[in-house]
This record gives structure tokens, C-alpha cells and sequence, in this order.
């Protein structure tokens, strides 16, 4: 069976599993268990708009989990099926920011290709963030001005608490010798982003907003 689950499918996944850790300790009703199995169940059903048998008695057994030692043996039975990111390369990095000379890829054998729905990393030398998505299975590259927050925020990215700086991108306007400026708050860490990253519905319109 080939990878079928994007990395973000697989970290709401995993967050519904803990939802189901967290029903079996407070919850006694076998009532209330059962709609909670069920709307788990559905919850992940509703991810994958096809879905072969095969597939299905994968992901099937989420209802059978209830504490963390058959999350994570479920968790596990999953991973093989995860599709990874696009590998990266230095010529990769050379194409998507040209002008970005000296910029270096950061270390890729530090990053699971199977947990990130997107390559991101900051430049301190010259207070920049880099980040490599893609869209249509092509490679985008987004870069700008990231400045950290003094406090905690809400990322646009993945919606959680943590974290953040403003990223500010410059695009060439419609007139000649102007720029427009586009951006939003984001995680600092776009390790811990990808993780928290549950769906790639925000992910794709940061990338409309600042490519069109």
C-alpha cells in the first residue's frame, strides 16, 4: 500500500487520539464513550475524501484507543503510510530565492520529512525567514522580514498559542517602483508549527495572500 496521509492529516490524527486518552481517564458513561468513539471515528473518516478498504481497516482502529500505549502503537501502524515532503536541496534553495545568495538549506537530517507540511527556518544574520511549501506538488518559496513578538500570539499557520513574530513579505506593485508589503504573525519555530499544523487550509491562503 502506497503513502496516502499528508503530515498534517496525521498530526490531527494524533491530537484525536488524545482526545480519546483524555474520554477514557474523565469519563466513566459508556454512553457518552461511545458518541465520543464515534465522533472520532467520523472526525478522521471525513479526512480522506477517497479511501480504498485497505485504507480504511488502517485507519479504522482510532476507535480502539484508549490510553497511550495503543495510541502510540496505532500512531506507529500509521507512520509507514505517511507521505514526506519533497526533499529539499541546496540547488532547490538557489532556484526558489536567487537573490539570497549566501543562504544556506538548515541541516535536513535534523527534520522527519514525514511530520512537516512545510521547510521553514530563520536567517539571524540578516533577520529573515525562509520557508519552502508546496503547491500543485511544485516547490514555492516565500521570504521577509520576521521580527518576534515580546509575547505570546496566535499563529496564523496553525492557529495555536506560542511563540510568534511578524513575517513581512515585499512584492513588486502595479506600479512601477512601488512595493507591497504582506504578512502576518507566525510561529518563531517552524518545527513546532508543523506540529501543531492540523490542516493545511491556512497554510495555502498565507501562500495566496502573498503570491496571488
Amino acid at each position: 500500500m502506497e503513502p496516502f496521509i499528508r503530515a498534517d492529516q496525521y498530526q490531527f490524527i494524533k491530537t484525536q487520539t488524545q482526545i480519546l486518552i483524555n474520554g477514557h481517564a474523565s469519563v466513566n458513561d459508556r454512553n457518552v464513550l461511545s458518541a465520543l468513539k464515534s465522533l472520532v471515528s467520523d472526525k478522521v473518516s471525513n479526512l480522506f475524501f477517497t479511501i480504498n478498504v485497505e485504507q480504511k481497516l488502517l485507519i479504522e482502529p482510532i476507535s480502539e484507543v484508549e490510553d497511550h500505549v495503543k495510541a502510540e502503537e496505532y500512531l506507529a501502524a500509521l507512520r509507514p503510510f505517511i507521505i514526506p515532503f519533497k526533499k529539499v536541496t541546496e540547488q532547490t534553495v538557489k532556484k526558489l530565492f536567487p537573490k539570497a545568495k549566501k543562504l544556506k538549506l538548515p541541516s535536513i537530517d535534523d527534520i522527519d520529512l514525514k511530520e512537516i507540511s512545510y521547510l521553514g527556518w530563520n536567517d539571524k544574520g540578516t533577520n529573515k525567514k525562509y520557508i519552502i511549501a508546496l503547491r500543485e506538488n511544485d516547490f514555492i518559496g516565500l521570504h521577509g522580514s520576521f521580527s518576534p513578538a515580546s509575547k505570546k500570539g496566535i499563529c496564523t499557520l496553525c492557529s495555536k498559542q506560542g511563540q510568534v513574530g511578524l513575517f513581512m513579505s515585499e512584492t513588486k506593485g502595479a506600479a512601477m517602483g512601488t512595493f507591497i508589503r504582506r504578512g502576518n504573525y507566525i510561529c518563531q519555530d517552524s518545527q513546532k508549527c508543523n506540529e501543531n499544523l492540523i490542516s493545511m487550509e491556512k497554510l495555502e491562503d498565507f501562500i495566496a495572500l502573498l503570491k496571488g
